[in-house]
């Protein structure tokens, strides 16, 4: 099941995946709102049978600003987006997996999700949120064979930096020792293996896929 707020692309990845030999569906949700998130978990259990992966990877950047001077509209649309948007999905997944008796579930944070960054309250504090409601949930449901875990890409080169100048780009290279910035399948590798029963004893954990960005 694939879900976004778009519906255009959100259907685009949807037939991507089909095209590939997927049995593959798209539902349309603001994840940010927490009766979507419970109608996307029912129809992917109605469609599938069962939800046995899934990942919460809805996300926005938000406002830049001082803390001081951060906007209280701003404040709460990146908490809302990135920290409740998780814990909504988190209810209405694990009351799934609980029934059928196992599950995984990756959460998407970001290296931000460990350091602060100055003009980015509102960002890294979702960030961090991410990752103590990860340990916390993964406690709570190891012994129902479910496990959690948390991915913190550093910066990674996706759509979503086309728009930023070169210049602004490179700097963003450089704060990366490997010395370029990641590529989304770099990441999905870290989730699928996650995923896996490779990682059968991994739970409750972080893990930077970072180019060396923490080890700084």
């Amino acid at each position: 099941m694939v879900s976004d707020i778009d519906p255009v692309q959100g259907q685009q990845v949807a037939d991507q995946l089909s095209a590939a030999g997927g049995n593959t569906r798209f539902f349309e949700a603001d994840v940010g709102d927490p009766i979507q998130c419970q109608r996307l978990v029912q129809e992917t259990v109605s469609a599938f049978g069962s939800l046995d992966i899934a990942c919460n990877n809805a996300g926005i950047g938000g406002e830049m600003n001082l803390t001081a001077d951060y906007s209280l509209e701003g404040w709460q649309q990146i908490i809302n987006i990135n920290l409740n948007s998780v814990f909504f999905c988190l209810k209405y997944e694990l009351e799934a997996m609980i029934k059928q008796g196992k599950g995984v579930i990756v959460n998407m944070a970001s290296i931000l999700g460990q350091v602060g960054m100055s003009g980015s309250p509102g960002y890294v504090t979702a960030k961090h949120g991410m990752i103590g409601l990860t340990q916390t949930a993964a406690i709570e449901y190891a012994s129902k064979g479910i496990r959690i875990n948390a991915v913190g890409p550093g910066y990674i080169d996706t759509p979503l930096l086309s728009q930023l100048s070169p210049e602004v780009k490179q700097q963003l290279v450089d704060l990366h020792p490997i010395g370029r910035l990641g590529r989304a399948d770099e990441v999905a590798e870290l989730v699928i293996w996650l995923c896996s029963d490779k990682a059968s004893f991994v739970t409750g954990s972080y893990y930077p896929v970072d180019g060396g960005y923490l080890a700084k």
